[in-house]
C-alpha cells in the first residue's frame, strides 16, 4: 500500500486522536490543566508508540519523553500540548469538524501537529534513535523545559518542529529571535496641583526611553523594537514617582538581536534624578535558514519521490522551540504541523484534507533521516 493511502485510510481515526487532545483543554499557567493534557497524551502516545513516555515535571509542568530504542540520539521529533485559551473555551468554541475544517482552541497550534507526529512514527518499521519530546509551556517561553530541549537537541542530526505550517502548507526555514525587556523608571512623587516642580515625573522619563526604544528598529533588516505594556503612576494628581514599559524584539540575525540587546542595555535617564533599571533580555535565539537549508532540499527531493505535493517555504516573525534547537547547532526543521489557520484567534482551523500528504511526508523525512528503506515504509 502507497504511503498515502496508508494515511487516506486511517484520516477518521487521525481526526479522533486530534478531537481527544484538543477536548482536554491545557493552558500553560494552569499547572492542573497541564498535568491532565500530559496523561492524556502520554495515553495516546503510548498506544500508538506501544511504550510509555517518560514524565518529567519542571517548575510544575509535565513533559513527556520518548526515547525510542537504545541506540545513539539521531532526530528529535518536538511537539507542545499547551495552549493560550483558557478553560472553559470549548463551551465557545467547540472541537468539531464542519466541511473539511477541524475547529477548536489548540488545534492548529499545536495539537494535531502532535498527533501528525505519533502516526507518522507508528508507520515506521524503526524508529531506534529518536527522541519524542512534547513540552507543556511553550506558549510562555519554555521557561522550564528550555535546558530539556536543548539538551535533547545536542548530538542529534536533525530536529524536525511539528508546529503549524505557513500559509498555505510552507514549512517554515527561518525564524526571528526574540529578546523581551523591561524598561523601570524610578522618580519622585509630588502633588502635580501644589509642587510639581519638586517631582521627578517617571512618566516623563519613560517617554523620552520609549522613542529611544522604538528608533531601534530596522525594518530593512527585519529587525522589530516594539514598546509594548506600558504602566506608570498612582494617582491624577500626583507626580509619578514610578513607571515601567515591556519591549519586544524580533531579529532575523544574530548580529541584529546583540546589536539591540547592546543599546537597551546601556539606556541612561534623560531626567535629573531619574533612574533607570532594564531587566530581561533574549528569549529565543535566531533560526538562521542556514540551519533548515539542508533538511528543507532533502524533504523537497523525498515529496518529489514519493509523488507528493512540493513544499514551500516561508520566514516568519514567530519563535518556537525549533529557535533553542538551531541555536546549539543542530539543523532544525519547523512547520511541518497542520495546514490551516488562526492560531491563537476564534477562527483557529485545521484543513483536514491536507493531513494524509502531510503526515506521509513527515514519515518518509523521519525514514530518510533513519537511513529506512522507502519501500519498507510503503507496505
Amino acid at each position: 500500500m502507497e504511503l498515502l493511502q496508508r494515511f487516506e485510510d486511517a484520516l477518521p481515526r487521525i481526526v479522533d486522536d486530534i478531537r481527544t487532545l484538543v477536548r482536554c483543554e491545557s493552558p500553560s499557567d494552569d499547572l492542573a490543566a497541564v498535568a491532565a493534557s500530559a496523561e492524556l497524551t502520554a495515553e495516546l502516545g503510548t498506544a500508538r508508540l506501544g511504550h510509555e513516555p517518560e514524565r518529567i515535571v519542571l517548575d510544575g509542568r509535565t513533559h513527556l519523553r520518548w526515547r525510542l530504542g537504545a541506540g545513539p540520539r539521531r532526530v528529535l521529533v518536538l511537539c507542545h500540548h499547551d495552549t493560550v485559551w483558557p478553560v472553559g473555551s470549548l463551551a465557545t468554541h467547540p472541537c468539531e469538524v464542519t466541511d473539511g475544517v477541524l475547529r477548536g482552541p489548540g488545534c492548529f497550534d499545536m495539537k494535531t501537529g502532535t498527533v501528525m507526529a505519533l502516526h507518522a512514527l507508528a508507520t515506521l518499521p524503526d524508529t531506534d534513535g529518536v527522541t519524542v519530546l512534547v513540552t507543556g509551556d511553550e506558549e510562555l517561553g519554555s521557561p522550564s523545559s528550555r535546558s530539556l530541549i536543548e539538551d535533547e537537541a545536542r548530538g542529534c542530526d536533525a530536529t524536525l518542529v511539528l508546529e503549524s505550517a505557513g500559509p498555505a502548507g510552507a514549512l517554515k526555514t527561518e525564524r526571528k529571535g526574540v529578546s523581551l525587556y523591561r524598561v523601570a523608571a524610578a522618580g519622585r512623587a509630588a502633588h502635580a496641583g501644589l509642587e510639581p516642580e519638586r517631582g521627578v515625573n517617571a512618566s516623563l522619563e519613560l517617554a523620552c526611553q520609549l522613542t529611544r526604544v522604538a528608533a531601534l528598529s530596522r525594518p530593512e533588516l527585519g529587525t522589530t523594537v516594539t514598546p509594548t505594556a506600558l504602566h506608570a503612576g498612582t494617582t491624577t494628581n500626583t507626580v509619578p514617582a514610578s513607571g515601567h514599559f515591556a519591549v519586544d524584539v524580533r531579529a532575523r540575525t544574530a548580529a541584529e538581536q546583540e546589536r539591540v540587546d547592546t543599546v537597551i542595555r546601556s539606556l541612561q535617564p534623560h531626567l535629573p534624578g531619574a533612574q533607570l533599571e532594564i531587566t530581561g533580555g533574549p528569549n529565543r535565539p535566531v533560526l538562521e535558514a542556514v540551519s533548515s537549508a539542508a533538511l528543507f532540499e532533502r524533504v523537497c527531493r523525498i515529496a518529489a519521490e514519493q509523488g507528493l505535493p512540493t513544499p514551500a517555504q516561508v520566514s516568519v516573525g514567530g519563535a518556537s522551540d525549533g529557535n533553542f534547537t538551531a541555536g546549539v547547532g543542530v539543523p532544525t526543521l519547523d512547520g511541518l504541523g497542520a495546514s490551516g489557520g488562526g492560531a491563537h484567534a476564534d477562527d483557529e482551523h485545521v484543513l483536514v484534507g491536507e493531513l494524509p500528504s502531510r503526515i506521509a511526508l513527515l514519515a518518509a523525512l523521519l525514514a530518510d533521516l533513519l537511513g529506512i528503506p522507502q519501500g519498507s515504509v510503503d507496505r
